[in-house]
């Protein structure tokens, strides 16, 4: 008995051993899990058992046990029971992963939306498109090409190619159609662009002004520009790695203000001479925003009012940290189609049917190459300027987010391609070749 009792101490002192090392990977685990769980079956109305079964299906995130809470729009997420992780749905914001002192019962502050245009046929509006067939485009040829990407291994949940202002191919997973919301990962990155590019073409703010961080006044942070923090290119240390704990991962599931988390780090290289890609320096711009308006209600309307929902992408929902700033680093979900009026605002240089959102003037600085970058990156969008893409034009600029969310655009060619699904895996620059062939007819 004494023996048993022995090794079953020996156990319990080696699990608290085994948990207290590796604490904060559970929590980033059990993070990861909860949020992607509440945000699936409350704001993409998606289920549990297919959530469990697809997007938390890998390798370390499937450790973790998710249960759903219908009543209170909740998700938790357990790691053998040994730390627990909860997120909850709040209508208009999305989904937030909390903490043990998080006031649920407060409510939320909410952006303003205007309601959809129904009777506008896509793009300007959200009616069925009129359908033209081109005489230009080998459909044969371009649906083979966009079916190519949809087996087991590729995964692709949906594929949408406008051309000329009008649809030419469009196909979804079993189980996704032309309602289903996607996220776009680090795609949300060129959507808070847009925002700050709207704002410059207004007036209500310059690029080229030092960010305002006071913190950052008494050293050698304070030449640091709006334009080196959109470039990523201000010299602040940072740990962009998926992999391990990290600074991103330890931003998106543990911090309750993620405006805050590049403000704090230290210089390690000068701007404009320093590329590092940084999902922080996104939210410290989400943070910047907010300083540019005097109400927080106000910073959270303008991004749908003067952009999101003025182009129609009524579906889009941008989420919100604990603290309630847009987590313009990750967070913005919306349908394929959605997300192909965003390309098309770009393809028509800051147009849409007959109103002038930004100038061409706006496009040329987002792909303009970032020092270091050899040309592969601009302002919070990514470049084919070296010809990464050797088969593409190198004017092709495009939103990349994580497992291969995209939206491309190809000015020369008139294309805005958009592309979901849960792995990368696929050749980028064959898929591209083969639909700007396949228009060439």
């Amino acid at each position: 008995m004494k023996i048993f009792k022995r090794i079953l101490l020996l156990l319990v002192v080696v699990i608290i051993i085994i948990t207290y090392l590796n604490y904060p990977k559970l929590n980033i685990i059990a993070g990861y899990s909860a949020k992607n769980m509440s945000s699936s079956v409350f704001l993409a109305n998606r289920n549990l058992a297919f959530t469990d079964s697809t997007d938390n299906n890998f390798s370390p995130i499937n450790l973790a046990s998710d249960k759903i809470n219908t009543d209170e729009k909740s998700a938790t997420a357990s790691v053998f029971g040994l730390l627990t992780r909860k997120a909850i749905y709040r209508e208009g914001v999305g989904s937030v992963l909390i903490t043990d002192d998080f006031d649920i019962t407060k409510k939320a502050a909410v952006p303003k939306r205007s309601k959809p245009d129904v009777t506008t046929p896509f793009p300007f509006g959200n009616a069925t498109p009129k359908h033209t067939v081109l005489t230009t485009v080998d459909y044969e040829k371009l649906n083979l090409t966009v079916n190519s990407l949809f087996n087991d291994s590729i995964k692709t949940r949906a594929v949408l190619v406008l051309h000329k202002n009008q649809i030419i191919a469009e196909k979804y997973a079993k189980g996704f159609t032309k309602n289903s919301r996607f996220l776009g990962w680090s795609m949300t990155k060129s959507i808070l662009s847009t925002v700050i590019g709207i704002l410059q073409h207004q007036g209500g703010i310059n690029v080229y002004d030092k960010a305002p961080i006071a913190e950052w006044q008494q050293d050698g942070r304070k030449n640091i520009t709006i334009h080196d923090l959109l470039q990523m290119n201000s010299g602040l240390e940072w740990d962009e790695n998926y992999n391990e704990i990290s600074d991103v991962t330890k931003m998106l599931f543990l911090e309750k203000d993620m405006t805050q988390v590049q403000a704090r780090k230290k210089m390690i290289g000068k701007p404009n001479e320093s590329w590092n890609y940084s999902s922080g320096t996104t939210n410290l711009l989400s943070g910047i925003l907010r300083q540019q308006f005097k109400t927080h209600q106000a910073y959270l309307d303008f991004w749908y009012t003067d952009f999101i929902d003025k182009i129609g992408m009524n579906s889009m929902l941008i989420e919100t940290d604990m603290s309630g700033n847009y987590v313009g680093s990750s967070y913005a979900w919306a349908t394929a189609r959605d997300w192909a009026k965003f390309g098309l605002l770009y393809l028509n240089n800051g147009n849409w049917n007959g109103q002038q959102l930004f100038t061409k003037d706006w496009v040329r600085y987002i792909t303009t190459p970032t020092n270091g970058s050899n040309g592969t990156y601009g302002a919070h969008f990514w470049l084919n300027a070296n010809g990464t893409f050797k088969d593409v034009p190198k004017s092709l600029f495009y939103a990349d987010g994580y497992q291969g969310q995209r939206v491309y655009v190809l000015p020369d060619q008139e294309l805005v391609i958009v592309r979901f699904g849960l792995t990368g895996n696929y050749d980028e620059n064959l898929f591209l070749k083969e639909i700007i062939q396949s228009i060439a007819y």
